[in-house]
């Protein structure tokens, strides 16, 4: 297992170790630099390569198995002090619980605290303690129609086929019947998952528990068709004790990745751009923050950039949109460091970002111009929220940091936001342990 956090370098040179530097095998280095070819080709950027035997890794977070047993785990670069690996592994489960809509089983505070390992097994534990609580209530049963040739009766008699018997098997019963097993799609996708984490599994405890469970799933096949069971799992009520085991079982067969590795190597992997976890938390918390007489949207569309004869050319869609009565804000998210004191160097904003949210402000105006946010991730380089930005014609730009640490969004009340909670003084708010 190697652990490394987003642009760590990787070599296949002997260095000492660290959260920005790792040596990896010639086969793993390998094996990645085809892999970012698959993902360029894809439009997306995995890593970069810098020489011969240099990747700089980009801003996925997860975990990456390679063919040679290689164990890459990357964390997100955001906590600066105090132990960082611990803090950036909660940080990354609470950004994946929200994104994904997970529901995480823990007895308390206490081990959430005390389980510290990597993405992998915190998923895999997850999965196993979900699924021994759905042992406890009961797997659901049904029935399945069996048509068999007997010596004796049972069920029913098929009567077509015993007229169609030959001489001499006349004592032979065409049956039909139903018996009641638990072969159905969610016991089988469950049984898939289960024996996946059994022989993935390098945790003593998931091991053992991953054992115990196989034996109470004896009678249930695994599933061969994945995306067809899926598909068939139950949703009435007869079912709503499996509602918080699945989404944890789809995590486990790669069928709910927002980057899942493909190819013909189906190692444990688990990738995720780190921009979108940063976005979907952020729309959680607006969702969860606004006040009830404004409404949001995300991913906002049915404006474009120009029309170009009878169809209209490059579709404008903001991160978020907000709505009240008499205002609109135009919200975008940014996964990036920003330094409050490098005013000369633009505070190492993007032209690009603010062209892209100029249009917006034009596009998206609704009698008025919208009020337009750009949200950077808080750290001890951006605390509080930078000095408003004038478009003209009186469009205006605010840039807020967001904590993920504390989940509160600095400056909202600068930028006027229609939220439960705002900052008095974003100037004020003290600077968390990141």
């Amino acid at each position: 297992m190697i652990t490394i956090r987003e642009y760590a370098l990787l070599t296949t040179e002997r260095v000492e170790p660290s959260l920005d530097l790792a040596q990896v095998t010639p086969s793993a280095f390998d094996w990645l630099c085809e892999l970012s070819a698959g993902f360029s080709k894809r439009g997306a950027r995995l890593l970069q390569v810098e020489g011969r035997r240099w990747l700089r890794w980009d801003s996925y977070v997860g975990i990456l198995e390679t063919p040679c047993g290689v164990r890459i785990e990357i964390l997100p670069k955001h906590i600066e002090q105090g132990d960082c690996l611990l803090g950036s592994r909660q940080l990354l489960r609470k950004l994946i619980q929200t994104a994904l809509h997970l529901t995480p089983r823990q007895t308390s505070l206490t081990s959430l605290e005390l389980f510290d390992a990597p993405l992998s097994e915190w998923v895999m534990g997850q999965f196993l303690d979900q699924l021994d609580y759905l042992l406890k209530r009961g797997i659901r049963f049904d029935y399945q129609r069996i048509e068999e040739e007997q010596r004796f009766l049972r069920g029913q008699l098929d009567m077509v086929k015993q007229m169609r018997q030959p001489p001499g098997r006349q004592h032979y019963f065409q049956l039909r019947h139903d018996v009641y097993l638990p072969d159905r799609a969610e016991n089988r996708l469950l049984k898939l998952a289960l024996l996946q984490v059994a022989s993935t599994t390098q945790n003593a405890r998931n091991w053992r528990l991953a054992n115990e469970l196989r034996g109470l799933f004896e009678e249930v096949p695994a599933s061969k068709h994945v995306k067809s069971d899926l598909l068939a799992w139950g949703k009435d009520r007869l079912m709503a004790h499996y509602r918080d085991v699945k989404p944890w079982c789809e995590l486990i067969l790669n069928q709910q990745m927002p980057i899942a590795v493909a190819g013909q190597w189906q190692g444990l992997s688990m990738l995720f751009p780190m921009e979108k976890l940063f976005e979907h938390f952020v729309g959680d918390w607006l969702q969860r923050q606004l006040s009830t007489q404004a409404t949001l949207s995300c991913q906002a569309d049915g404006k474009y950039l120009c029309a170009h004869g009878q169809g209209q050319m490059f579709g404008l869609r903001p991160d978020f949109l907000i709505d009240s009565c008499s205002t609109r804000w135009v919200l975008d998210t940014k996964w990036k460091r920003l330094r409050s004191d490098a005013h000369g160097d633009n505070y190492q904003l993007q032209q690009s970002d603010f062209y892209q949210l100029f249009a917006y402000g034009h596009k998206y105006r609704d009698g008025q111009a919208p009020r337009l946010v750009l949200i950077y991730p808080y750290w001890s380089g951006l605390q509080k929220a930078l000095p408003v930005f004038d478009y003209g014609a009186d469009l205006h730009l605010w840039v807020l940091p967001f904590d993920l640490e504390n989940e509160y969004l600095l400056g909202s009340n600068l930028a006027g936001l229609p939220l439960r909670t705002q900052a008095d003084s974003c100037s004020d708010y003290p600077l968390t342990t990141h």
